[in-house]
């Protein structure tokens, strides 16, 4: 599986699409996290407020990896700095 990320609704989208092809439901996932569920639904509704480190973990426990890489900017117009 590979999936570009351009939003944090995304990120959401592809963690709780990985924990279905999974079989996992939300209750077993938290309780391998060490969280609540509730806390975990409001964590792939919402995945702005996962801290790195909480998404690596998070990440890990899904069987995923997170990779960083250069961006292709042919034909992309620069944005301007946050």
């Amino acid at each position: 599986m590979s999936q570009r990320l351009a939003t944090p609704s995304q990120a959401g989208e592809v963690l709780c699409a990985r924990r279905k092809a999974l079989k996992l439901s939300q209750r077993v996932l938290a309780e391998r996290l060490g969280i609540s569920q509730n806390r975990l639904s409001e964590l792939e509704t919402d995945p702005s407020r996962l801290t790195l480190d909480r998404l690596l973990f998070l990440v890990n426990a899904l069987g995923l990896e997170l990779l960083l890489q250069d961006k292709d900017r042919s034909g992309v117009a620069r944005q301007s700095e946050w």
